[in-house]
């Protein structure tokens, strides 16, 4: 009899250790199980939370599952099942700024022959030149007088000639007869360096009244030098660089006031530049 009893408490024991060793091992492998399933591009995790309870009689029961599905933000699917990634560009939707359908031209054509881009309704002190500016058309470019940089090399500013024996300097000044003199005489010692008013391209010689001279261009301005010996008279020069030297005056005009002489292209006046 006590011996029955012993092998029944030996088994009692042994089911007990078996039962609670397997309770732990359950808990340990099915506390939280993770897997990952690719459907078209996207990434899901599942978390698997179990929870083991006892009911009011004392039996286990599973108290609760937990799913957790998170969507890769990477990748996605469209309405039609298309991969889609975060940096495709969606049909319909804008995805940076908008862009005028027409660019709007800069400063620089202004800047580059010596002006300021600003309102029309300010005071400018020369003239106004259209289409040199940006998009604005309230904008137009300021010239301001004196824009050309000093052409006698031997002088401090752009004299204008006087009147002498042989006339006088000024635009629209009256010539022998009923003409008139359309362009402007800049005082200047025979011998003495040009150099170019501003940048621009030499065009060639010209033929000229007493003397010959060249030709010089740029987008805004075109002028006629007389009275010069360029250096040179094809090719690209900047703005103060050394043109040529004036030819004496003196030597076929005696007493007359040494000068070279500046014509517009287009017979303009070129006194608000100088």
């Amino acid at each position: 009899m006590l011996l029955r009893i012993s092998m029944i408490s030996a088994l009692l024991a042994y089911f007990l250790l078996l039962g609670f060793a397997l309770e732990r091992e359950k808990q340990r492998d099915g506390g939280v199980k993770k897997v990952k399933e690719k459907k078209v591009g996207d990434v899901i995790e599942v978390k698997k939370d179990l929870k083991v309870g006892k009911d009011n009689k004392g039996n286990k029961k599973k108290v609760e599952d937990v799913v957790e599905v998170k969507r890769d933000p990477e990748v996605g699917n469209n309405k039609k099942g298309k991969k889609l990634t975060r940096n495709e560009k969606v049909k319909g939707k804008e995805t940076g700024s908008p862009k005028s359908d027409k660019e709007p031209r800069n400063n620089t054509v202004c800047s580059s022959i010596g002006g300021i881009c600003q309102r029309s309704s300010y005071i400018c002190q020369g003239r106004y030149l259209k289409d040199k500016c940006a998009a604005p058309k309230t904008h137009q470019c300021c010239m301001p007088a004196g824009a050309w940089s000093v052409l006698c090399a031997s002088h401090h500013n752009n004299r204008v000639r006087g009147c002498d024996l042989f006339g006088c300097g000024g635009f629209n000044s009256r010539r022998d007869g009923d003409s008139l003199h359309k362009a402007v005489d800049v005082v200047c010692d025979d011998y003495s360096i040009v150099n170019a008013p501003f940048s621009g391209t030499l065009r060639g010689p010209v033929v000229g009244i007493q003397y010959d001279g060249v030709k010089l261009t740029n987008s805004e301005y075109c002028v006629k030098i007389f009275n010069i010996r360029p250096y040179r008279y094809m090719g690209p020069i900047s703005q103060g660089e050394a043109l040529g030297y004036l030819l004496p005056l003196q030597e076929r005009f005696s007493g007359i006031t040494s000068h070279m002489e500046l014509q517009m292209c287009d017979r303009s006046d070129p006194s608000p530049y100088i």
